[in-house]
């Protein structure tokens, strides 16, 4: 028995450190939803080494009763098999916990080899069972009974709790009638949450009494600033696959503004988009019902700069070899894959986004405000632009209309060139828009990425008038009022546009 004793010694020493390290440290699992059908295989497998652990120290099997130990080492056996089955499921393991893992199974193999001639002898013997005692063996075999029964209850609690977090997410209505009418308990994934307009999107399906998950790189940080309603995630392997997700908005990637577009730039705003994009077709590949739409941000750079201020619909063509158009294009092809699941694909391109507490208007704004708007260039190219409010408003609209998908343009219907919009921004703040930036110096310094800048394009909301969208603010001085006095947005009437029919 001391071999056996040996044996088992190290086993249990391999297993708990690769418990502690891997599954705590790393993998977190306790915290991990995904994690919970794994954590039960642990804590029914650590029970079964407690029962072991504790007969072996102080009882002797004979006769049939030796069918108790060995059928634990069978179950045990399975155990593992499936447990290696759901790890290669739900996760993706480090190198050295695979290497433990072999470590481990040769180690019980071994185990195996050892005790099965011990029990073949006992089973010969007439059936009993009676105590005895191996001495220090028994008494650290005890401890180590009492440390792993103590962990399986441990991971049992866990998977209890982590049920509970996941409960609500597992019940749709049941017919498409009743999902109808519980609109508001829609299940909604957002990537880049915690974003300008994610933040935003999140409190608005939120007061909409949806459910919202959020993919982000910081979950504490997102939990502590969008609250304990949402499920915050830095995985998207951390989602179950039963999970009941209705809707997907893809608002993750680099900030397309700042620093000049040199080749590494460039492939961190492609790859960034593109990674997140693979991550997202990858589960909902894997969801046991796949989300009725995705919407996944694009923009009106989509159609680059085009030669004229011709109006551009959502059929007008991108413009090859131009960057901005390029990326739009990646990240639409990569959205549009999906559509081979059944999943209805909505492409927002959205303008300048204007929002009081980020985006381009506070910069704006603080120049506007010290006499420091500027023309850029001649001026006359069009400014694309929306309310953070209507790309809200057309994110709720494209989830609840089943006929959007597509390209969307997100764009206020009202057009300005830039030097109007900075005369009216600069008006609406009290102050005066006289100066004026010659284009080379932006050419010079910021290179292919002043075309954001110096070049507009004419972008119309075809598809949203047309699916009947109401925007809230269709003129730009609308917007702008609220912008700048924004405690009269509740007491100004709201700007509604609606195309005539």
């Amino acid at each position: 028995m001391h071999l056996v004793f040996a044996v088992m010694s190290f086993q249990a020493l391999v297993g708990a450190f690769d418990n502690f390290w891997h599954h705590e440290l790393e993998a977190r699992l306790p915290q991990r939803i995904s994690a919970r059908h794994e954590l039960r295989l642990h804590s029914v497998r650590e029970a079964i080494y407690g029962l072991l652990f504790a007969g072996l120290a102080w009882v002797q099997w004979q006769g049939w009763w030796v069918m108790l130990p060995a059928g634990l080492l069978l179950v045990e056996m399975f155990i593992t098999i499936a447990d290696f089955l759901e790890e290669d499921r739900s996760r993706k393991l480090p190198p050295l916990e695979r290497a433990l893992h072999t470590v481990l199974a040769v180690s019980y193999g071994l185990l195996l080899g050892v005790i099965a001639p011990l029990f073949w002898q006992a089973a010969q013997r007439p059936s009993a069972l009676m105590l005895t005692s191996y001495g220090l063996w028994s008494w650290l075999f005890s401890v180590a009974s009492i440390g792993v029964l103590a962990w399986s209850v441990r991971n049992a609690i866990a998977v209890r709790e982590l049920g509970r977090m996941v409960a609500p997410l597992m019940d749709p209505p049941a017919n498409p009638q009743a999902r109808a009418q519980a609109i508001g308990r829609l299940t909604v994934l957002v990537t880049g949450g915690t974003g300008f307009i994610g933040t935003a999107l999140v409190q608005k399906l939120l007061s909409e009494g949806r459910r919202v998950i959020v993919l982000t790189r910081d979950p504490l940080q997102a939990r502590a600033a969008l609250g304990p309603m949402v499920w915050c995630v830095d995985r998207l392997d951390d989602i179950p696959s039963e999970t009941h997700i209705d809707a997907v908005v893809n608002l993750a990637g680099a900030g397309i503004l700042g620093a000049p577009w040199t080749q590494a730039r460039r492939q961190l705003l492609v790859g960034s988009r593109l990674e997140i994009a693979r991550q997202l077709r990858q589960l909902m590949q894997r969801l046991e019902r796949k989300p009725e739409v995705l919407i996944t941000a694009s923009a009106v750079g989509y159609y680059g700069v085009p030669d004229n201020d011709d109006a551009l619909t959502e059929s007008a063509p991108a413009q090859s070899g131009c960057f901005q158009s390029e990326l739009c294009v990646a990240i639409e092809a990569a959205a549009l894959q999906n559509q081979d699941m059944g999943i209805r694909v909505v492409c927002l391109r959205p303008g300048i986004v204007l929002g009081k507490d980020g985006g381009a208007y506070p910069a704006l704004a603080f120049a506007a405000r010290l006499g420091l708007g500027a023309t850029l260039g001649t001026g006359r190219q069009v400014m694309p632009w929306i309310h953070r409010d209507d790309v809200l408003g057309l994110i709720t609209h494209a989830m609840a209309e089943p006929a959007v998908q597509g390209p969307l343009n997100a764009v206020a219907p009202q057009m300005p060139s830039q030097q109007g919009f900075t005369r009216a921004l600069a008006a609406s703040l009290g102050r005066n828009a006289w100066l004026r930036l010659p284009a080379w110096p932006l050419r010079l310094g910021l290179g292919e990425m002043s075309q954001l800048l110096l070049c507009g394009q004419n972008a119309v909301p075809t598809r949203a008038l047309a699916s009947g969208y109401r925007f809230t603010h269709a003129s730009l001085e609308s917007a702008l009022a609220v912008l700048a006095h924004p405690t009269s947005e509740q007491a100004a009437p709201v700007a509604l546009y609606q195309e005539a029919s």
